[in-house]
């Protein structure tokens, strides 16, 4: 082999992997599988697609060794191959951040229709939040996802519970909300709930697989 011939193969078998990412359905289905497994049936339903769809999806990205199957029992569920493979669909968003200048107006454009804000806080600025006892967190992912790990005292609050946890809550306290990541829209539908009942509440900017690459406190439930 040639270093011509060597180039092309390399290139050849690395461009397979950019192949598979390159596709929105199969972004957001990477996205999902960093909470942790799901199956078909699962990602099909949060994902918006037919099962047919989701699992020729998922077949892609196998293909590509980007996810794998993990069996128990009958139960079939998709997991990403490794943290890095959240590492590069993470890169390739900032990439799109710093040069897409309609990404950003997508997302800004949504949330004030939304009544969620552009105000969210960050890893660091929650971390310090925490520290200081100055909010209240909330996990507004389903509360499975949260038992698999959750920031550290974080409090399970499903979105589509949240109505009825309010009663909980104080209202003179920051309430910050977060989820699956930035394009995740439970915190966006939980800090506009909270708004319309008159509490102070922002979003995280990012979610639970970005703090958790950052390497600030986690916690998993005693159920797991």
């Amino acid at each position: 082999m040639n270093k011509r011939e060597f180039k092309d193969n390399v290139y050849t078998e690395l461009s397979k992997v950019a192949k598979a990412m390159a596709n929105p359905h199969r972004l957001e289905i990477i996205d999902l599988l960093a909470q942790g497994p799901f199956s078909v049936e699962q990602i099909a339903g949060y994902a918006g697609m037919s099962v047919a769809n989701a699992s020729q999806h998922l077949q892609t990205l196998k293909n590509a060794k980007l996810v794998k199957v993990s069996r128990n029992g009958n139960f079939i569920h998709y997991t990403l191959t490794g943290a890095n493979v959240f590492d590069a669909w993470a890169g390739l968003r900032e990439l799109g951040f710093a040069y897409n200048a309609q990404v950003e107006k997508v997302i800004h454009d949504f949330r004030k229709g939304h009544n969620s804000g552009m105000d969210a806080v960050d890893a660091a600025s929650l971390q310090k939040l925490l520290d200081q006892d100055e909010i209240i967190l909330l996990d507004v992912r389903p509360e499975e996802e949260y038992n698999r790990g959750h920031i550290h005292k974080a409090i399970s609050a499903p979105v589509e519970k949240l109505e009825s946890f309010l009663r909980k809550l104080p209202r003179g306290k920051m309430i910050v909300a977060y989820c699956r990541g930035p394009f995740c829209v439970y915190a966006d539908e939980a800090v506009a709930l909270l708004k319309g009942k008159g509490y102070k509440a922002k979003r995280m900017d990012q979610g639970y697989p970005e703090w958790q690459l950052k390497g600030y406190p986690i916690e998993i439930s005693a159920e797991q």
